[in-house]
């Protein structure tokens, strides 16, 4: 007969905790630990929760198992949050999201980990529509744009339905609906993109830039103008722009090449470049030869926010052109609507762009495509036709504009 080892729950406390002297205390919110003695063996393991009494369900489970009886199923709804939390991200990791998505999934499922703590849920049972609606109370100032809300939205109630399909929750709590305010797409006109490159020259030589890392002129406005090229003839996006190997730009039998993966979805893109401005990108001067514009050193999101600030919004506001919502993004929209206007399907400008499926695109730019408009504009007139060739049918009595109050029955036709 199977004996039952004694398992013991404590606390290991976090820095700063009032009850750091006590192990065992019960009122901290600090996370519990389960350990025993087996075969000679010493045994430990995290229970996955903040709370004492869920820690007693854990162990009683764990007693269960060790010793071969039957383990009961966990009651609907009594899954631990954070453990919960833990399997979900694994699940994603092992389905390849990008380092960057995953990232925005353990923010996010981190701060409403941390939210239910501290109204004492710790279970997933515990969260309910009240409980949601007052954590997406302050959205509206934590996240200014209302894209950023819905696809962080999108995020936690794939969250929660992946806690149904694991049968942990009989079904997801609804989460508050979320207007988004649609972000217009703005290429650029031919005028617009010369004088963006004309501005470069202007802005490069500010006084505020005159010591940009003890570099001259000439080398930013050739690395700042590249950039431009770049994202404007490859529709790459500014991270992965400015963070683009030069490896990545490959010579073949017809010129050359961008060959990369976008570095928020990981789908892989190849874009043809015109042979005068794959000439002038491999020309463009880095200390760090690894790179086109890139020096290696820090995190990549930070390179975007200072040439942003140093270079881009400076250059579009020298050049008279309103930025938007997404500055950067006009140069990927001119890319897209380019390909579209000159007859390139709508398929085949989603793959160029790296997006993951084609609703994606059809969103965007659906309303560039000339032969979608055409066969609108065929609809529309071939309606025209019909309604004449109703009018003109023989026997049919025009309605008198004083029957017009009649009821249908008593009109004649």
């Amino acid at each position: 007969m199977n004996t039952t080892p004694t398992i013991t729950i404590y606390t290991r406390h976090s820095a700063g905790c009032k009850y750091a002297n006590d192990e065992f205390a019960k009122r901290c919110d600090c996370r519990k630990w389960l350990r025993w003695s087996q075969n000679g063996l010493r045994h430990r393991r995290k229970a996955d929760t903040r709370s004492w009494a869920e820690a007693e369900r854990v162990k009683r489970d764990l007693e269960d198992q060790l010793t071969g009886r039957n383990v009961v199923s966990e009651v609907t709804g009594s899954k631990n949050l954070r453990a919960a939390i833990d399997v979900f991200l694994a699940d994603k990791k092992v389905e390849g999201i990008s380092t960057d998505l995953m990232r925005k999934y353990e923010r996010g499922l981190n701060r409403l980990a941390a939210y239910c703590d501290s109204r004492g849920v710790y279970t997933l049972g515990g969260i309910d529509r009240e409980l949601i609606t007052r954590f997406c109370a302050d959205w509206d100032k934590q996240y200014p744009s209302s894209v950023t809300r819905n696809k962080l939205r999108a995020r936690y109630i794939s969250f929660m339905r992946f806690c149904v399909d694991a049968k942990w929750i009989a079904e997801a709590p609804k989460w508050p609906k979320m207007k988004a305010d649609e972000v217009p797409t703005l290429p650029l006109t031919g005028a617009e993109f010369d004088r963006l490159l004309d501005a470069v020259y202007v802005v490069v030589r500010a006084p505020q830039n005159h010591t940009v890392e003890n570099q001259s002129h000439e080398y930013w406005c050739k690395r700042v103008r590249g950039l431009f090229l770049l994202m404007r003839w490859s529709g790459l996006s500014i991270m992965d722009a400015l963070t683009l190997p030069r490896r990545e730009l490959i010579a073949d039998e017809k010129g050359h090449r961008v060959v990369t993966k976008r570095t928020k979805t990981g789908t892989p893109v190849s874009v043809r470049l015109p042979p005068e401005i794959a000439e002038e990108l491999l020309a463009i001067p880095n200390d760090n030869p690894e790179y086109l514009f890139w020096s290696g050193r820090g995190k990549a999101k930070s390179i975007c926010g200072n040439w942003g600030k140093r270079f881009i919004k400076p250059c579009f506001d020298e050049a008279r052109i309103n930025g938007g919502h997404l500055t950067t993004h006009r140069l990927r929209d001119t890319f897209a609507c380019g390909l579209l206007k000159s007859g390139v399907s709508l398929e085949n400008t989603s793959r160029l762009l790296g997006h993951t499926s084609i609703r994606t695109t059809e969103k965007s730019y659906a309303a560039w495509v000339p032969s979608r408009q055409q066969v609108l504009d065929v609809e529309v007139e071939k309606a025209w036709a019909e309604s004449v060739k109703a009018k003109a049918r023989p026997g049919r009595k025009r309605l008198p504009s004083a029957d017009l109050h009649l009821p249908v029955s008593d009109v004649a036709v």
